[in-house]
């Protein structure tokens, strides 16, 4: 992943998983996960994400990601830790469908890899949070799709 794309994911994770209100708590949790910028780089992508504060339950503003993006933690690994599992969880095949499951937050960024490998048996792919649902050339076979996904998904059974 090149760093900056990293560094967008880390902040998606990061503001997803606390709720900070204020560029300097921002900067601080991405020092931790090993990102030295700058305010105005912090500005930047923060734009670029679209990203906006909004009231939490306690009447606080904190950053908020837009139509409702979140990266669940599922429990207290670092932000670097996430980046570097896949998040796969299972395949399933029907017909000409199949259907990957992931962690929370996995899938669309796992649906993008495999669009851009352009594999002529996977026609598309749509996915949601935890989900990706891949539609399959009709002449493909099953074993064709899992070896061509093992080579994206490490950890695939």
């Amino acid at each position: 992943m090149k760093k900056k794309a990293s560094r967008l994911e880390t902040i998606k994770m990061i503001i997803s998983g606390k709720e900070l209100s204020s560029q300097e708590e921002l900067l601080s949790a991405l020092e931790k996960e090993g990102f030295e910028l700058t305010q105005a780089t912090l500005s930047r992508d923060l734009k670029q994400l679209k990203v906006a504060k909004a009231a939490n339950m306690n009447g606080k503003y904190v950053y908020v990601l837009p139509n409702n993006i979140m990266y669940k933690r599922p429990n207290e690994q670092s932000t670097s830790e996430m980046l570097m599992t896949s998040g796969f969880i299972s395949l399933q095949f029907s017909a000409n469908i199949a259907v990957i499951r992931t962690r929370p937050g996995y899938a669309s960024s796992m649906a993008y890899d495999i669009d851009n490998r352009e594999c002529p048996a996977i026609l598309g792919t749509i996915a949601g949070d935890d989900t990706i649902m891949l539609v399959l050339n009709e002449a493909a076979s099953h074993d064709e799709v899992f070896s061509f996904l093992s080579e994206i998904i490490p950890n695939i059974k």
